[in-house]
């Protein structure tokens, strides 16, 4: 590290450091983002599957009621909210190269145990664990990543594996097509394997992990000397990484400042809105797909379009948000999305009417995701205070996942979910209203702060203001 921060070491010139810009990110996009890519996607596949196996029997198999099965839903989210902050503290010290490595290999045996399962007790044992072992991995990989790419490049490769959400939610479907036709081999039913096959391969891909993720740029083995010095000196002057790491060891106070901030409040409000979205349509698409007439085979098949619709929209929104640092707009224009989509599934009883309201509402609630959690990531620095307020809003996602287990499980039954629409409806809409106040918040603050600098010095400026700096210019 200190080889890479000389301060004597000749700055590249401007035909190289192009050169760099376009090689270093390159290398970052081919062999880093497909690596979390790839852990996100097994990840929603391990914890979401369980509604394709209750499609395919798994719920008359073991005698459970609904109830039941939105208890063990939940019963997941407990233990998977309650690791996201405490993991997310401890990631640089443990190492990302290791811890989430770790994580991925001891959820895919447990993933894979469900199939194995015999009675209800047995579920919840193995929701519990699962929720466990899975609970840091996605504020780990945004805090992971968002020390690799400077602040103006991030979403779109945070939207690469959110997006990979939508495509698990369509692949699930399809890969559960073809498992359950494995149904009586080794004396096991078909659900039983959508276990085995997704949970034995995430095992397999943790254990190849522990060799392939790079610590940290600083230690990242297919970038040369000279390409570690220019990531870093443009994550220094972007102000995803601080200038001097002393600054980022722990600290309560930097906790407390993060979830004392504006902004990261405002976003955990409609963190938690989306989560409310988010976990509800991944969880019960398909339940809310077969109560509109189509059975077994057929509804897994036809969960799948509204998904690939989803993942498409939200690629193409995260590029043009990155390149004009668009976020809460975006988030805006997707909550009319939601407000839409959920209003046509309320206000019909048509087949077709409700099955198309779908893909807005999928669409609005995934290609949100994304802008929220990345406006939330460039807007807090130093490191603690940045991955305090990431887990914060994962917190906030996942206790929306624990009200929408109930919301479309047995407070609002189908096939109408009347309730549950109606709070979705108000739910989009204080998405828009909370992501608005947010942007006229950080529009005053940054005002404020371009006075400040024309009245100061940055040397007599107070040091570990972090995103309170007044060269901390909020991302809007």
């Amino acid at each position: 590290m200190d080889a890479l921060n000389k301060p004597g070491q000749d700055h590249p010139s401007e035909q190289d450091s192009a050169i760099l810009e376009t090689a270093v990110w390159r290398k970052f996009d081919t062999r880093l983002l497909p690596m979390c890519t790839a852990v996100y996607l097994m990840s929603f596949f391990d914890i979401n599957n369980i509604a394709n196996a209750r499609v395919a029997g798994m719920q008359a198999a073991l005698n459970i009621s609904d109830y039941q099965f939105t208890v063990a839903l939940t019963l997941t989210l407990v233990p998977y909210i309650a690791m996201e902050l405490p993991s997310n503290l401890i990631l640089k010290r443990v190492g990302p190269d290791r811890l989430l490595p770790a994580m991925v290999a001891l959820w895919g045996i447990i993933a894979a145990m469900q199939g194995f399962v015999t009675g209800y007790t047995g579920l919840l044992l193995c929701r519990f664990f699962l929720g466990l072992t899975q609970g840091g991995l996605l504020p780990g990989l945004v805090l992971y990543l968002s020390s690799f790419y400077p602040r103006e490049r991030l979403q779109m490769r945070l939207d690469a594996f959110f997006s990979s959400a939508s495509l698990t939610g369509a692949f699930t479907g399809l890969l559960a097509a073809g498992i359950t036709h494995m149904d009586g081999i080794g004396g096991k039913p078909g659900w039983a394997w959508i276990f085995f096959i997704e949970g034995l391969f995430t095992f397999s891909f943790g254990i190849s992990s522990f060799f392939i993720f790079p610590r940290s740029p600083e230690s990242a083995r297919f970038l040369s000397p000279e390409e570690r010095y220019y990531v870093i000196s443009k994550l220094k002057r972007s102000r995803a990484i601080s200038e001097d790491d002393g600054r980022d060891v722990f600290s309560w106070v930097e906790v407390l400042r993060a979830f004392c901030s504006p902004q990261v409040l405002l976003l955990i409000i409609v963190t938690f809105f989306n989560g409310v979205s988010v976990f509800g349509l991944a969880l019960f698409e398909i339940t809310i797909v077969a109560g509109l007439g189509y059975t077994g085979n057929q509804a897994q098949l036809m969960s799948v379009p509204p998904f690939v619709l989803a993942f498409l929209a939200s690629m193409i929104s995260a590029y043009f948000s990155d390149r004009y640092g668009c976020r809460g707009l975006t988030v805006i224009f997707f909550s009319f999305w939601c407000i839409i989509g959920f209003s046509m599934f309320y206000a019909s009883t048509s087949q077709h009417v409700r099955y198309a309201s779908l893909f807005l509402s999928m669409t609005g609630t995934y290609a949100a995701v994304p802008a929220v959690i990345t406006w939330i990531v460039n807007n807090s620095a130093p490191h603690i205070r940045r991955a305090s307020s990431i887990a914060f809003g994962f917190v906030a996602n996942c206790s929306g996942g624990i009200l929408a287990t109930w919301l479309l499980g047995s407070l609002s039954p189908g096939p109408n979910f009347t309730a549950a629409t109606i709070a979705y409806i108000v739910m989009s809409t204080g998405m828009a209203l909370f992501s608005l106040l947010n942007l006229l918040y950080l529009s005053r603050e940054n005002r404020a702060k371009a006075e400040r600098r024309l009245s100061m010095a940055k040397d007599d400026e107070p040091e570990h203001l972090g995103d309170r700096s007044a060269w901390f210019v909020y991302s809007l």
